[in-house]
Parts: C-alpha cells; sequence; structure tokens
C-alpha cells in the first residue's frame, strides 16, 4: 500500500444552519456540529484508506464561539495521523456571515476513525506522507496525543486491577 499524503484525503463540508439546527438562544446545538464534524471527518478518512470506516472516539472538541441560525458552517477535515488500522482526523469549523463574509474559526475537533472491512473487522490503512511543515506539525500532535489516550488507558487499567 503506497502512501497517502494528507491533501489527498481533505475533505470540506458546508451546511446553511437553520432554525431546525438550533436552540431556543438561536445558537447551533453543539450536537448538530458534532454530527457534521463526524461526517466529514469519515469523508477524509475513507478518502484515505479508500474503505468503510467507524468512528472510534472523538479525543477533545472545543466550541470557541457560539453559531447563530443563517450562517454557513464550513467544515475542513484533514488525516493528520495514519497506524496500523486507524487514522486521526482533525476538523476545524469555520462560521461565516453570508452577507458580510465575516468568518470565524468555531470549533476544532480531534477523530479516530478506523477502516473496516465488510464484516466490521479492522483493516490496514495506507502510511501517510505529510509534506509540508504543518502537516509534518500535526502529525506529531496527533502522535503525541495517540500517546496519552494509550498512556490514560493503561493507567485505568491498572487502577481496575488489569480487568
Amino acid at each position: 500500500m503506497d502512501p497517502r499524503v494528507p491533501s489527498q484525503s481533505t475533505a470540506v463540508l458546508a451546511h446553511w444552519m437553520g432554525i431546525g439546527d438550533a436552540n431556543a438562544s438561536r445558537n447551533v446545538h453543539g450536537g448538530t456540529v458534532m454530527k457534521l464534524v463526524d461526517e466529514a471527518a469519515g469523508i477524509a478518512a475513507m478518502r484515505h484508506s479508500r474503505c468503510r470506516v467507524v468512528t472510534a472516539s472523538m479525543d477533545r472538541m472545543a466550541f470557541l464561539v457560539p453559531i447563530e441560525i443563517g450562517e454557513l458552517v464550513t467544515f475542513t477535515a484533514t488525516v493528520n495521523a495514519a497506524w496500523r488500522t486507524s487514522m486521526e482526523v482533525g476538523v476545524r469549523v469555520m462560521a461565516e456571515h453570508p452577507r458580510t463574509g465575516d468568518a470565524r474559526h468555531a470549533s476544532t475537533a480531534y477523530l479516530t476513525m478506523v477502516a473496516v472491512d465488510e464484516q466490521g473487522r479492522p483493516v490496514p490503512v495506507p502510511a501517510l506522507a505529510p509534506e509540508t511543515a504543518e502537516e509534518r506539525r500535526r502529525m506529531r500532535e496527533a502522535e503525541l496525543r495517540r500517546s496519552h489516550r494509550l498512556e490514560e488507558r493503561a493507567a485505568i487499567e491498572r487502577d481496575r486491577g488489569g480487568r
């Protein structure tokens, strides 16, 4: 399997936020944003692995500013790192006022996606070949987040007595 560069799998999803996406305060529900983040991440992971993928976890999601009804929200997903069967996908969420063009960074999320076969069993994915300094930085940071996840899992298992 030949390594793939991040630009080969980047996915951009745009959604105009309507009344059905919001709460009584006219702010978009966090769950709506999370669903669209997951969708964008899934597309990027499928493009990288060229097979079906499932969401294993959402490592972190930061909501930086509220998103309001009528805003155009763009979700840009890129594979940050690839391991044996899993990938970290970073998603940047931008909210834009469509009449003024004013845009702001609304959210960032990191998801772990796993490639699976038709029976739902994990399958190998291509390595990631970052080309730019920013892609290499994102890969290093993804490795650090993965290391912290694995350390946390091991600490919890030790605390439970290996159960």
